[in-house]
């Protein structure tokens, strides 16, 4: 079994980074991780969205690691922005651990997070889909 991402007709192309629908197997296992900021491990905040961003990523595939995921099993994206910051950096950082991979996501500005220092947060759904021998 695997997951399916598509782009039916009917519907725009996608615009951005990202597939209209991805459907999932009956029997898979969901993982939902809480929104990632650009925290270090070491509890420090980089200063620029850029740099934020990167470590939001980093994060996001250290607990897919951590679940014997990769960032390939992530089937929705939600990431929010401050309002003002660089798109760019953000998709940049995306490309960068994502490649070609194309979740279902969402991306919108907000006028700020929790920390004023934070300048992006993004939470994601992944899925372990199963063999057909039930082999994860």
């Amino acid at each position: 079994m695997s997951l399916n991402f598509a782009n039916p007709s009917g519907v725009h192309a996608p615009l951005g980074l990202y597939s209209h629908v991805v459907s999932v197997p009956q029997g898979t296992e969901l993982l939902f991780i809480s929104g990632q900021i650009g925290v270090r491990p070491d509890g420090t905040t980089p200063a620029t969205i850029g740099e934020q961003a990167d470590q939001v990523f980093a994060n996001l595939v250290a607990l897919l690691n951590a679940h014997g995921l990769e960032p390939t099993d992530i089937v929705k994206l939600t990431t929010f922005m401050v309002a003002g910051q660089d798109g760019d950096a953000v998709r940049a950082a995306r490309l960068k651990y994502l490649g070609a991979h194309r979740p279902a996501s969402t991306a919108v500005f907000v006028s700020e997070l929790v920390d004023p220092a934070w300048f992006v947060e993004v939470e994601a759904i992944a899925a372990k889909c199963k063999s057909s021998d039930g082999a994860v």
